[in-house]
């Protein structure tokens, strides 16, 4: 019997609270990091989706964001995961 190998996608929601003045220069930062996808901004809250392999992926993500400058809170609001399974 063949052996099967799984692969994990990760997909999360996140709500960035920003410093109103800091706003466009926090959307520029995450406009430039990798698996971030930005999906909405008003009044200094930003909704985006980040994507990754792993929980720890995501953690790690939402961690750098959080220490942007001009952040005040980044928080996850949902965790999507799909496995795909491909015979060896």
């Amino acid at each position: 019997m063949p052996e099967l190998q799984s692969t994990n996608f990760h997909i999360s929601s996140a709500v960035v609270a920003t410093m109103p003045a800091a706003t466009d220069k926090v959307l520029a930062e995450l406009e430039r990091m990798e698996n971030v996808e930005v999906h909405g901004c008003e009044r200094g809250k930003i909704v985006l989706v980040i994507e990754g392999t792993s929980t720890g992926m995501m953690g790690d993500c939402l961690s750098r964001i959080s220490l942007l400058n001009g952040v005040i809170a980044a928080n996850m609001v949902f965790e999507h995961v799909e496995t795909e399974s491909a015979d060896r």
